[in-house]
């Protein structure tokens, strides 16, 4: 297999770790916090921007590791 497309398939899975990961965190962040005032759980504008920008971050590591592990072999 061509090194690049490795190093974009394990950016990729690293992404969707890291994706899950902080959405997990905030789920459960904003769980406690509804159980902790009795409000129902909603997520504020910085959660929403903090997976946004994980989001975001995730769909550009691919492309990243693909050229590292190109340049590295």
């Amino acid at each position: 297999m061509h090194p690049a497309i490795y190093g974009a398939l394990v950016g990729a899975a690293i992404g969707v770790v890291l994706v899950v990961f902080e959405y997990t965190m905030l789920k459960r962040n904003a769980r406690d916090k509804a159980a902790r005032l009795h409000r129902p759980e909603e997520w504020g504008d910085i959660e929403k921007g903090r997976v946004n920008t994980v989001l975001r971050f995730s769909l550009i590591l691919p492309i990243g590791f693909a050229l590292g592990f190109w340049i590295v072999s």
